[in-house]
């Protein structure tokens, strides 16, 4: 079969692997109709996040059909329509049982840490979901069916992207009226905005330096801050009557990039400590021109986060950040009575409620794509994705003519209203 693969850091292919087969009793195989690009995919091939297996295919997002199970798979056949969490948990253990699916003991040894697909040795070493067929662990709780009212197109962004942005609202503690301030306008800096606003937030802020995504975040109704063209912090503290907001979700992580210009440039002797932040992170790089440069600011986001929320003020991280980050502003943070909350998403948690909540209308996740790409055309769409084009947000990847759809055509296609929270004339 088909599936994108990771040779080496700024070195991954469309290649032929062999199809997955069931290994455990526990195990199920997808056919896979739907995948997607995933910035945690960009972290594999920039080499801000080591401990890759050359010959891992690549991937933790994805919808499909069920098209075998093993003899312990007691709840889905053959023919079954499903979106797969990124996460792997075994629904059993302590951790499972008390809704922490991502630090599951028994798809990893304990304190081993998360698993996910698609990722390094140390995240459990399994094979992705960017192909045409995959091996799904504990697939009776690894798998989460689909009605026929939620297409592909809407259920490509219940594996990871949104339940991560729900999860990020919650680990800021969003209560009815707060201000929130999102820190990134990636695909889960806008699955917050209207994470955050079903949670209760009053105005939500986003903070980035893409003109396109800020622009998308405005079709999304959001208060907007170019970090290229104004002092962040400063205008947030601005818009706030000099207080800072309530909550923020931080959804860039360790590939945060600084500003290209505008009041908020650092300084040399910032740069020369970012720099230093940067190689100790990555210290394998291969860029490719402008393609598969790690971020120059591993850890501004995060200090942005502190520095513009309000004292007694929580911060919710859901940017990733690998465990050579070593900075962090804890000073910053201790003297304003923070709350500092962060992880990998407990995705099985969420994904069923927010299936729901798409079938029900109450949620349309589609417009946040903005690219759909076919098979033939991933590596290039990995290429655009990553130098963050205008246009490409979040890339949908159509793995089967017979289950893909373009975006925002479903039949079952919702309102948009939590996403775009009105329409134009």
């Amino acid at each position: 079969m088909k599936a994108v693969v990771w040779h080496a850091v700024g070195d991954i292919r469309l290649d032929d692997v062999p199809d997955p087969t069931i290994q455990d009793p526990h195990d199920a195989i997808v056919r896979i109709t739907t995948s997607a690009i995933c910035g945690t995919d960009l972290h594999f091939v920039r080499g801000t996040m080591p401990g890759m297996k050359e010959g891992r295919v690549l991937g933790h997002e994805a919808v499909g059909v069920v098209t075998e199970v093993g003899p312990e798979v007691r709840n889905f056949r053959p023919g079954d329509r499903v979106v797969v969490p990124s996460t792997v948990a075994c629904g059993t253990c302590s951790y499972c049982r008390a809704g922490y699916y991502a630090q599951c003991d028994n798809a990893d040894p304990p304190r081993g840490g998360t698993v996910f697909f698609g990722g390094p040795q140390s995240a459990g070493g399994l094979d992705g979901l960017q192909a045409e067929h995959a091996r799904v662990p504990f697939a009776h709780v690894g798998l989460v069916p689909l009605p026929e009212t939620v297409d592909d197109a809407q259920a490509i962004m219940l594996s990871d992207i949104y339940p991560t942005a729900w999860f990020g609202a919650r680990l800021a503690e969003i209560s009815s009226g707060d201000t929130v301030a999102v820190v990134g306008a990636g695909p889960v800096g806008q699955a917050a905005v209207a994470c955050a606003r079903l949670q209760g937030a009053g105005r939500v802020i986003v903070v980035d330096g893409v003109a396109d995504r800020l622009d998308l975040a405005r079709r999304q109704h959001a208060e907007t801050v170019d970090f290229n063209r104004e002092d962040p912090v400063g205008t947030v503290l601005e818009l706030t009557g000099g207080i800072g907001v309530d909550r923020v979700i931080e959804a860039v992580g360790v590939d945060a990039q600084r500003p290209a210009h505008g009041p908020a440039v650092v300084t040399d002797e910032e740069a020369r400590e970012f720099d230093r932040e940067r190689d100790a992170v990555a210290p394998e790089q291969h860029p490719d021109g402008d393609t598969w440069i790690a971020g120059d600011a591993p850890t501004l986001a995060a200090r942005w986060a502190v520095r513009m929320v309000a004292k007694a003020g929580t911060v919710g991280f859901v940017g990733v950040y690998p465990p050579q980050v070593q900075q962090f502003p804890f000073g910053e943070a201790f003297m304003k009575n923070l709350t500092l909350r962060m992880g990998n998403c407990n995705h099985r948690r969420y994904v069923p409620r927010l299936v729901s909540l798409v079938a029900s209308g109450a949620l349309d996740p589609t417009p946040l794509i903005t690219r759909w790409s076919g098979e033939r055309d991933v590596i290039d769409a990995y290429r655009t994705f990553d130098r963050r084009e205008p246009g490409w947000t979040k890339v949908a990847l159509g793995l089967d003519e017979h289950g893909a759809v373009a975006p925002g055509l479903g039949a079952g296609a919702g309102t948009g209203t939590a996403t775009t929270a009105g329409g134009r004339m």
